[in-house]
């Protein structure tokens, strides 16, 4: 349920207080009262009220000067004021409107004008506040994910710093990533999830011990039994993370082959996930190319040249096709 609009009448004369007031009542709002300006400002800065109904002719400080301090006050300088006046006249009008008041009723007023005008008000200051809090959650929203995905870089930083040998690899496979993505007609959300699990491909790593991760030479069939538990490893880690789970395709079948010899599960085919098929193209073109401790990068064409002798056995043919056809476009 909504909480009730507060107005507070300002008016020196109590008969003109009571007859807002018993014009109001009963209509669900919160009525307060002030007698003179003074008391109007205090009253407005302890209430926030949703409306002013403010007369204008009051003793010492009138309502024009009221107005004009409300606008002059940050946290009271959007709340609509009405101003309730026996001056019928262009000039009193004009001066309102300068000092920053939104409407203007005239006594005698009549009842169901002010109070369809009381009304529209209301209404639009409740839409209004809906507009707001949306546009904060939006903004609360963002800032969660963006927290998120800085999150998601500091790990691939930390890997990044256990792992030199493979520094930046995951930044540079995850823009050719999404780009191949887009060739291949995948748009967001689904596009956001691609690059978090590009970038993320590796994470699993974090779990092999240093001696076979680090190791400089060829690794035995034990430590390799050890290694390929890292797509397990890095389901096990993001599973639990609502955020992340859309994005586990890449990280936990990226080693997948579509002849069906990879691991972790021996899927094959389209039973790969369409991400972890394109991914796998960018992964060894990025792997082959890097220079490593006991090997150099490959030139270019020996890369490419490798990728399609693979493809319908360890690569997608499509997903081939779609890189060749990427490549061939980057300077």
């Amino acid at each position: 349920m909504s909480q009730a609009s507060t107005i507070l009448i300002v008016d020196d004369n109590p008969m003109g207080r009571e007859a807002l007031e018993d014009l109001l009542y009963g209509q669900g709002y919160t009525l307060a009262l002030a007698a003179d300006g003074p008391e109007a400002l205090i009253q407005a800065a302890a209430l926030t009220p949703d409306i002013i109904l403010l007369d204008v002719m009051m003793p010492g400080m009138d309502g024009f000067e009221v107005c004009q301090r409300l606008r002059a006050d940050p946290h009271l300088a959007e709340v609509p004021v009405i101003m309730i006046t026996a001056l019928d006249d262009s000039t009193s009008r004009l001066r309102g409107l300068e000092v920053g008041a939104d409407d203007f009723i005239t006594k005698p007023f009549n009842r169901a004008e002010l109070r369809a005008r009381v009304r529209t008000i209301t209404r639009l200051n409740r839409y209004h506040s809906l507009l707001d809090e949306r546009a904060a959650l939006q903004q609360a929203h963002t800032d969660l994910l963006l927290s998120y995905d800085a999150t998601i870089e500091g790990w691939v930083y930390a890997l990044d710093l256990r792992d030199k040998e493979t520094e930046g690899h995951s930044q540079r496979v995850t823009e050719m990533t999404a780009r191949l993505a887009q060739a291949a007609g995948i748009v967001d959300p689904e596009l956001t999830h691609v690059r978090r699990g590009a970038l993320l491909h590796d994470v699993g790593k974090l779990g092999i011990p240093d001696a076979i991760l680090l190791k400089p030479g060829k690794l035995t069939d034990e430590e390799w039994v050890i290694m390929r538990r890292h797509p397990q490893y890095a389901y096990d880690m993001l599973a639990p993370i609502p955020f992340l789970r859309p994005a586990l395709d890449i990280p936990f079948c990226h080693h997948e082959k579509w002849d069906g010899s990879g691991y972790p599960r021996g899927l094959a085919g389209e039973a790969i996930p369409l991400a972890a098929r394109l991914f796998a193209a960018v992964d060894v073109w990025d792997a082959l190319r890097s220079d490593r401790p006991y090997r150099a990068g490959w030139p270019k064409e020996k890369v490419l040249d490798y990728i399609c002798t693979q493809a319908g056995t360890h690569f997608d043919p499509k997903a081939v096709d779609l890189f060749l056809q990427m490549i061939a476009v980057l300077p």
